[in-house]
């Protein structure tokens, strides 16, 4: 009989690609996750890895039977789930990725409260400005700016109408002065980062008629003498006076508000970037996933009133 565990580790095996990675999830010896994959592919009759010293990898028989390990565990986890139902005191261990400047300056202390309020609930936090891939990387969700046709995965709403600024500080715009266009921001340092190895220094603007963005908009190619892989250091580039930057508002909302930046030309509709939570699939919908969800929503819903009447409040100053 095949046991839960073995397939448990099958799978957390397989999408971490080391025996060794999966053992130490649940503070097990290799030797052990080993033994329990051997025990399974004897269950099974079948090969799930092929394995050298240097490597491991699913075989093909090992793919074809992988979604089938990870829609069982996630039936038997609905089930679980649906017995203690929502109003059951919150527990186990739920693991979240998100990118690096949201995760420190505005998940954080959420995150925190959410996880003091359902004290037996263990909480994993991954920053990163990659992109999490929530079906290989060890994560029950992912915070994710941008939208995405992928049907392959749940994209649940937090902050729909999210959209980047530009800003800058006070002291940068009084040593070089604030562009009055969009062609001006080529004359200024603008803070850049990277995201998968490409720079991002093509900024977009939507075209400001709603009946005609689908047809474009206005791409402005900018440079600077600053780049990044780490969003979270562009907007401390911006907040210590070194240039422009162009970013979400969830990033920079709060140095707005406390005038550390300074929204510029409010008057053009900058590039929107909506932010999902991500799910691989509905029966992860968890009574912590769920729970989790309608709090950052109610969260993200009060930063996007404090966009709107920041830049209505710089168009009329």
């Amino acid at each position: 009989m095949i046991r839960l565990e073995d397939l448990t580790l099958f799978v957390r095996s397989a999408a971490l690609g080391s025996f060794s990675q999966a053992a130490r999830e649940v503070d097990l010896l290799p030797g052990q996750v080993s033994a329990a994959i051997q025990r399974l592919e004897r269950d099974l009759d079948i090969r799930l890895f092929a394995r050298s010293t240097r490597s491991l990898r699913l075989t093909e028989e090992g793919e074809r039977y992988l979604p089938y390990a990870v829609d069982a565990l996630a039936t038997l986890r609905e089930a679980q789930e649906q017995l203690r139902g929502d109003d059951a005191e919150l527990n186990g261990t739920l693991q979240v990725a998100a990118p690096s400047d949201l995760g420190r300056n505005v998940l954080l202390p959420w995150l925190s409260e959410f996880r003091r309020t359902h004290p037996k609930l263990n909480l994993r936090l991954l920053l990163s400005d990659q992109v999490a891939d929530v079906f290989r990387d060890p994560v029950d969700v992912a915070i994710r700016y941008g939208r995405s046709e992928d049907a392959s995965f749940v994209a649940l709403p937090l902050a729909p109408h999210n959209r980047r600024v530009l800003v800058a500080s006070p002291d940068y715009l009084a040593r070089r002065g604030e562009p009055q266009t969009l062609e001006q921001l080529r004359e200024h340092p603008c803070l850049l980062y990277q995201l998968q190895g490409r720079v991002y220094d093509k900024w977009f603007f939507p075209d400001p008629d709603p009946a005609a963005r689908a047809d474009g908009g206005s791409t402005i190619p900018v440079s600077g003498p600053l780049v990044t892989d780490d969003a979270d250091i562009v907007r401390r580039w911006a907040v210590g006076g070194e240039g422009i930057a162009y970013k979400s508002w969830l990033d920079v909302g709060a140095d707005v508000r406390a005038r550390r930046l300074q929204i510029l030309l409010p008057q053009h509709v900058c590039e929107p970037t909506p932010l999902h939570m991500v799910c691989p699939h509905r029966r992860q919908f968890s009574p912590a996933v769920r729970q989790l969800h309608a709090l950052l929503e109610s969260r993200f819903s009060a930063l996007g009133e404090d966009m709107e009447r920041e830049i209505t409040l710089r168009r009329h100053s």
